[in-house]
């Protein structure tokens, strides 16, 4: 197992290195570039940039280098002084845009995740041991109503039912007088008063998907021959089914983890939008459509980089959940 954990690590290095020519490459591809459209915005209002402003930003940001130079002076700013450039649509550097958004942007999707874990788990173990009872066809109906139902639009009708019957505009996760002091009691009571509503809203969705999941996998693990082996031998129900069905069960739930990491980041775009939260993805969204190109580079590298090291968490704990790969 050791041997597999080194030869994962040194793949990390050359293909990390292949991600951030890609994610640089890529928001490279539209034509033209932020100043390009900004003047192109300026002119469109009736005002008129001067040539020598233009070639100042040029070369504050590097824009009058060929693409391969940026390339080499972004990965040397990264590795010496751990800055990914300066964002030009918020005029500071992507580091600093960064270490506001992410640990917000992760706090939400982690209290969903385990909301998720903790509601549609049990629920799936519970409709795989009790198939087509009453109960699993109102967990099924429940769940197909939560797949179907678009997470924005569930978010718009949340805020309709809370505006209509408190008054109350729940936006947001501070109310205004909190958006830009410090870190206080009344300040966290205040965005417990908010964040109730995107969790509800993100779990949804989640939740109704591995409701499905999980009951799927184990209905066909209890279907097994050993299951029914063990049965006949006549080992209790209770110790059958958390002995082997379950973690079998748990595999391929374990191996989303490597895209469920790059989604703690990004977070649900619309979503956020709709609920104006502070969250990386309308970040990345407007990144890209500005052509922001460090912010929007670093936010692909950085998104990418997590699906690579949520794969290799994948691969390790599918080892340790089920002996049987450790064999192959």
């Amino acid at each position: 197992m050791a041997r597999i954990i080194v030869r994962r690590f040194l793949i990390l290095i050359p293909m990390m290195v292949v991600l951030s020519v890609i994610s640089f490459v890529i928001i490279q591809l539209p034509p033209g570039d932020f100043l390009t459209k900004y003047v192109q915005e300026m002119e469109a209002s009736g005002m008129q940039v001067d040539q020598a402003v233009i070639d100042s930003f040029s070369r504050l940001y590097g824009l009058d280098k060929p693409v391969y130079v940026q390339y080499f002076v972004w990965m040397k700013n990264f590795i010496m002084h751990g800055q990914l450039g300066r964002s030009m649509a918020w005029n500071k550097p992507v580091t600093d845009i960064l270490i506001e958004r992410v640990p917000m942007t992760m706090m939400i999707s982690v209290l969903s995740l385990i909301i998720v874990w903790i509601v549609a788990i049990p629920i799936g173990i519970y409709s795989a041991t009790h198939t087509y009872s009453l109960q699993d066809y109102v967990f099924t109906f429940f769940g197909f109503i939560g797949l179907a139902l678009p997470n924005f639009l569930f978010a718009v009708v949340l805020l309709w039912l809370v505006y209509s019957r408190t008054g109350y505009a729940i936006t947001g996760l501070f109310s205004y007088e909190y958006l830009e002091v410090g870190w206080s009691w009344d300040r966290f009571v205040d965005m417990l008063k908010h964040i109730w509503l995107p969790l509800v809203v993100l779990a949804t969705a989640g939740t109704a998907g591995l409701i499905r999941v999980m009951r799927g996998n184990l209905i066909e693990e209890l279907n097994q021959k050993y299951v029914v082996t063990a049965r006949a031998k006549g080992v209790p129900e209770t110790r059958l089914l958390w002995k082997y069905p379950i973690r079998v069960a748990f595999n391929p739930i374990v191996s989303t983890i490597g895209w469920m990491l790059p989604a703690l980041v990004s977070g649900e775009v619309i979503v956020s939008i709709v609920l104006n939260i502070p969250t990386m993805g309308p970040i990345i969204l407007n990144a890209v459509m500005g052509q922001d190109m460090y912010l929007a580079g670093s936010s692909i590298m950085i998104l990418s980089a997590l699906s690579v090291f949520g794969t290799l968490i994948s691969d390790l704990a599918l080892l340790w959940l089920d002996p049987r790969i450790r064999f192959d």
